[in-house]
């Protein structure tokens, strides 16, 4: 089973903060990525078959490549690197590490074996028990940061790592499943759709306190909203459906120029995972193919899709600036997580004047372009490269999603991606002015 039991992965002090504290969340971690592989035969961790995934045997090494370069081969004195090639092959884009191999033939590796892979993580598994208790306090407390940022790291590549599972299983025409077990029941009421005011006046955004949040989330800084209003849960597959039947995919006046360009080129109908079959949809899942969910958030739709919806319902999407006023000053819920185990968006309910869902069930596109907060500094080193040399022609998406661990979501997190992307659990909520 996950496990459910911390809310935080370090205590907020790094001074009080003990060697046993430390291992316990690496363990933890690290136990939660092997379970999530256990479904899985031993084809399916090779396979690659869409540019933006990778192989699941890619994710178990790469997170392990990340605790041996970032934290065992600069401080473990004694520590002696085991295979060279790997420094390598398992770089996602560090340019300050060194060359790395190309993300799009990361399932032509078929060497190292899954074994082989297993073994490296079980070794640097063993370097970190057998290392961390001999640190001294300051030692352990630089060292301990490090592997609060390793973990949050491995936290992120739980979610892809399920969402590329995803992408590898929709690709065969067997429809295989991930987990077997029913599907998810339709019959839950939803809340009824209702704005939510957002006032006028001066807010702050980004994060400030003690604990972990990527460079990224900072400074926090002053903003000014105007009049608007957020809608208290996210858009439904009944409702995109009806976006669909009205020829939304057809009528080029709700579309960017450059998302029709997308819908034409790559012949876009409906959400990624969408199939229409003697005249029934269904939609492909972790569990399968399933009857498409009618009352479940809309999920794997692009920043251009959810924009083209926004417009044709008479509406936007919010800003993030507006989304993370809502999230902290607005009652909120929180939705599907990986903990739940559910792998998959739920249908919203709860009180109709609450931001329900804020965190987990979908991310949801806004309309701000991932660029740098004023006052931004990427971090010295390597580490720099994590986050601020992507902020660029990208989209900022908000709330984490069902395959989202819930001691790694937060309110003031920025996550990222281009705007044609459907492979990620991306859904929408809708915004508009007020006049």
């Amino acid at each position: 089973m996950i496990n459910t039991s911390s809310k935080a992965l370090f205590p907020v002090s790094l001074e009080t903060i003990t060697a046993d504290t430390v291992l316990k969340a690496y363990h933890d971690i690290r136990t939660t990525t092997m379970t999530l592989i256990m479904p899985l035969e031993i084809e399916d961790y090779v396979i690659q078959s869409c540019p933006e995934a990778s192989p699941p045997k890619w994710h178990l090494a790469h997170t392990t490549w990340f605790f041996e370069t970032f934290i065992l081969q600069p401080f473990c004195n004694n520590y002696l690197p085991g295979q060279d090639a790997y420094r390598m092959l398992f770089n996602s884009y560090y340019e300050q590490v060194g060359p790395y191999f190309p993300r799009d033939r990361r399932g032509t590796l078929s060497r190292p074996t899954v074994q082989d892979i297993l073994r490296y993580r079980q070794n640097i598994d063993e370097w970190i028990t057998q290392w961390i208790p001999t640190l001294s306090m300051p030692i352990l407390a630089r060292v301990a940061e490090l592997i609060g940022w390793g973990l949050h790291h491995e936290q992120q590549h739980q979610e892809l790592l399920m969402m590329d599972i995803l992408a590898n299983f929709a690709a065969n025409p067997l429809f295989p499943a991930y987990q077997d077990r029913p599907s998810i029941s339709d019959s839950t009421i939803i809340a009824p759709w209702q704005w939510l005011e957002i006032p006028e006046g001066v807010t702050f955004l980004g994060y400030e306190g003690r604990e972990f949040a990527y460079d990224n989330e900072k400074p926090r800084h002053k903003v000014w909203l105007t009049p608007a209003r957020i809608a208290n849960r996210t858009v439904t597959n009944y409702e995109f459906l009806q976006f669909i039947l009205d020829g939304g995919y057809q009528n080029p006046t709700l579309w960017l120029s450059d998302g029709w360009h997308w819908l034409l080129q790559h012949h876009w109908q409906h959400p990624r995972y969408w199939h229409k079959i003697d005249g029934e949809w269904f939609e492909f899942t972790l569990l399968g193919l399933q009857p498409l969910q009618l009352n479940a958030p809309v999920v794997h739709v692009s920043y251009y899709e959810a924009d083209a919806f926004a417009r044709w319902r008479g509406g936007r999407l919010p800003t993030e600036a507006e989304w993370e006023w809502a999230a902290t000053h607005l009652s909120i819920t929180t939705s599907t997580l990986l903990e739940s185990q559910i792998f998959h968006p739920e249908p919203v309910t709860g009180p109709s004047d609450t931001m329900l869902a804020a965190l987990g069930g979908v991310w949801e596109w806004t309309q701000s372009a991932y660029s740098p907060y004023p006052g931004y500094h990427a971090p010295e080193g390597a580490l720099g490269e994590y986050n601020g040399k992507f902020m660029n022609g990208q989209y900022v998406l908000r709330g984490g999603c069902a395959l989202t661990p819930m001691t790694h979501i937060r309110t003031t997190y920025r996550n990222f991606f281009a705007p044609e992307s459907t492979w990620a659990f991306s859904g929408l909520r809708l915004a508009g002015d007020i006049q």
